[in-house]
């Protein structure tokens, strides 16, 4: 019997994620503590949570770095963690109002707009934060780069208007909701997986048809996300097609052609033209 087997067992593993037991190695706490003595621990955590995980650590090594890592010369890099981003979630946990002062194009300050936060994204395109929030003054849903706000502080918000402006949201992002269909081409079914990893930003739901052994995902986006979903279509290329979606068809047509005419190649309306 392989004295490691009850580690990897799937019935064990989901009793102790049931219960709120996380296992981690001597070495997963080794490199915690190292990293706790990071500049950044201080913003990622609040004091009483960094003592406390400091202490529980306190009998483990800290893991040597001289000789195991190498920084080799690299491109100047945003940060993923932005410090707002734990003050946020609190306030988003709590269904509190927040009052804000943020920068708009322009370089002007919009000073004290009360507002409810609603969701954090991140983009992968500009690699950084936004915040999805409701002007509760003029009953507008707005998406604000972290980095461009001043200062933010709550604002109480009574229970009943917290679950009206919520319903409001709900109806906002539902009109601009929108559906598209993409195709795998059966013959790179294998790759599946890759293929779904690439679309995992998105809300998504994958259907079978046995019949043609094609997999169809209908991905379901916001108007201001073609583009980003766009890259992922070109950078998946012959692999998938888009079935159900004019905009996305129609951006998919312009880039082919172009590509065609860089090279050369005429198109079959060039072909039947001439």
């Amino acid at each position: 019997m392989n004295p490691f087997e009850k580690i990897f067992n799937h019935q064990i593993i989901s009793r102790l994620e049931d219960s709120g037991t996380f296992m981690v190695t001597s070495h997963e706490r080794s490199w915690l503590k190292t990293m706790l003595d990071h500049p950044a621990a201080a913003d990622a955590f609040t004091a009483e949570t960094l003592d406390k995980l400091r202490s529980l650590l306190e009998p483990d090594p800290v893991m040597d770095t001289s000789s195991h890592l190498i920084e080799k010369a690299r491109m100047r890099e945003k940060q993923v963690y932005h410090p707002l981003l734990r003050t946020l979630r609190r306030h988003m946990m709590n269904k509190s109002g927040i009052r804000l002062t943020y920068e708009v194009k322009g370089g002007r300050v919009n000073q004290d707009h009360s507002g409810f936060p609603y969701k954090l994204e991140y983009s992968m395109v500009k690699r950084e934060w936004y915040l999805l929030w409701y002007h509760t003054r003029h009953g507008a849903f707005m998406s604000t780069r972290l980095r461009k706000i001043h200062s933010i502080a709550a604002e109480p918000v009574d229970p009943s208007a917290a679950e009206s402006i919520l319903k409001k949201i709900g109806t906002l992002l539902d009109s601009r909701n929108t559906e598209v269909v993409i195709e795998v081409v059966p013959g790179y079914n294998g790759e599946l997986s890759r293929i779904l990893y690439a679309f995992s930003c998105f809300e998504k739901h994958v259907a079978y048809d046995d019949e043609h052994d094609t997999y169809r995902i209908r991905v379901c986006l916001l108007e201001d996300e073609f583009e980003y979903l766009l890259s992922k279509l070109r950078f998946l290329g012959k692999r998938v097609r888009v079935a159900e979606g004019d905009y996305l068809q129609k951006r998919m047509l312009e880039s082919s052609t172009k590509a065609l005419e860089r090279y050369g190649v005429m198109t079959r309306d060039e072909e039947l033209t001439s």
